[in-house]
């Protein structure tokens, strides 16, 4: 007695040599199986006759799959030694190039095993005129062709999902080079770049960046969502970091931010921030904008806080007064003096002053504006006046900036307690 090709039950040697003798005759007509196999898929698959080469391949893997498997059992060897050939690996990858599911590529193999068991084994009768040898010869080639399709099916299944990891890298690459030259202001081909990133480059460009402390957090969802406000189902997005996502809405109109803030704001998380730029229009405002969201985010990151949607136009102020951050600081300590110290005193005094300085003077609309008493006010305008020893009267330019710039970034340009200021 000898083992069975599949390594799963004890063959009579007479039965080992018809099964031999069977794969010999079968793999002298490999080419005829083969194009019968091709021509049996085809009419089952049409994605395979979708072009010449997928055409080629797929015959290529009909035949080294028939023909492996066939030497393989005319030989003796066991099933489990069985690899894919490698027309069968690159029928794998053209099938990911194409788009093709991965469904729709294993289904080639399920049908090629149809093929074999509805057309070949049939034949063997012929072949192996005694039943009696005929009938256990069929089942185990029939259990063999299983084994290598199931084995082989995994492969190029693996194969597929490789290329197609590939593929992807490969698009977000380019999509990522595509961006940094449009940030960095290098001169672009515009209709390739928006083949690249399908995105248009000629239309209002709005453009965003979305950062958190977490790495849990499903940013590209978030950034879906603040396309949909802006005016775009299908914003660009492109990852920075598995902290930060960088995004843009293209859009025929110039968006209107004051309007959609607030709804922005509530489609937020806790855990999220969002920095939006100023509209602006065409390949020139894909970066100009971006370098705005950017700014946004430097501004919200030294003061420590800010809501979690900030636009250019709420921080434009301060992001140009605090690019020299010493000098900043140096300027709101001149102008605002024993003001210029972090405090709940300080503060509610900074806000007075303010307050005032906004409403041009008027105590009672500040008194308004704060929701406090008009003499609340007053006696807070003193104290602050008396902190910043001169009165609100005075440099009234350069202490409204100044108050501006304290309230932007706190603790960025404040001193911890008065001997610092």
């Amino acid at each position: 007695m000898e083992t069975g090709v599949t390594g799963d039950a004890a063959l009579p040697p007479h039965v080992v040599t018809a099964m031999r003798a069977v794969a010999a005759d079968l793999a002298v007509h490999v080419t005829v199986h083969a194009d019968a196999m091709l021509a049996y898929i085809v009419d089952r698959i049409p994605e395979a006759g979708a072009d010449d080469e997928l055409r080629g391949l797929t015959l290529g893997s009909c035949s080294s799959n028939l023909e492996a498997a066939l030497s393989m059992v005319r030989h003796g060897i066991d099933v489990g030694a069985a690899t894919a050939p490698v027309t069968a690996l690159e029928h794998a990858r053209a099938m990911a190039t194409r788009g093709y599911s991965v469904d729709v590529m294993l289904r080639f193999y399920r049908i090629g095993h149809a093929y074999f068991s509805e057309r070949v084994l049939p034949q063997i009768i012929d072949l192996v005129p005694d039943p009696l040898v005929a009938l256990p010869v069929v089942a185990d080639l029939q259990r063999y062709a299983f084994a290598y399709v199931d084995r082989v099916a995994s492969e190029v299944a693996a194969e597929y999902v490789a290329e197609l990891d590939r593929i992807q890298n490969r698009a977000r690459a380019a999509r990522t080079d595509a961006v940094r030259a449009l940030v960095d202001g290098v001169d672009v081909d515009l209709r390739r770049a928006e083949q690249t990133l399908s995105h248009r480059l000629t239309p209002w460009q709005t453009a965003f960046v979305c950062w958190t402390g977490r790495e849990d957090v499903d940013l590209a969802r978030l950034g879906h969502v603040v396309g949909v406000v802006l005016g775009s189902r299908h914003p660009l997005l492109v990852a920075d970091g598995v902290q930060a996502l960088w995004g843009w809405v293209a859009t025929p109109t110039a968006p209107r931010l004051n309007e959609l803030l607030t709804r922005l704001g509530e489609e937020v998380p806790g855990s999220i921030q969002v920095a939006i730029g100023s509209p602006a229009l065409g390949a020139t405002g894909f970066r100009a904008s971006h370098l705005e969201a950017q700014r946004v985010r430097r501004v919200v990151e030294l003061s420590g806080r800010g809501s979690a949607v900030s636009s250019y136009a709420e921080v434009a102020l301060a992001d140009v007064m605090s690019a020299d951050l010493d000098l900043a600081r140096s300027f709101v300590v001149a102008e605002l003096g024993a003001l210029a110290v972090e405090g709940r005193r300080e503060e509610q005094e900074r806000q007075v002053l303010l307050a005032v300085l906004d409403a041009q003077g008027g105590l009672a609309a500040a008194a308004e504006a704060l929701g406090v008493h008009r003499n609340t006010v007053l006696q807070r305008l003193r104290r602050a006046e008396e902190r910043r020893s001169r009165p609100a009267t005075e440099r009234v330019a350069e202490l409204h900036a100044a108050l501006r710039l304290a309230q932007a970034l706190g603790p960025a340009v404040l001193a911890s307690d008065a001997t610092h200021a």
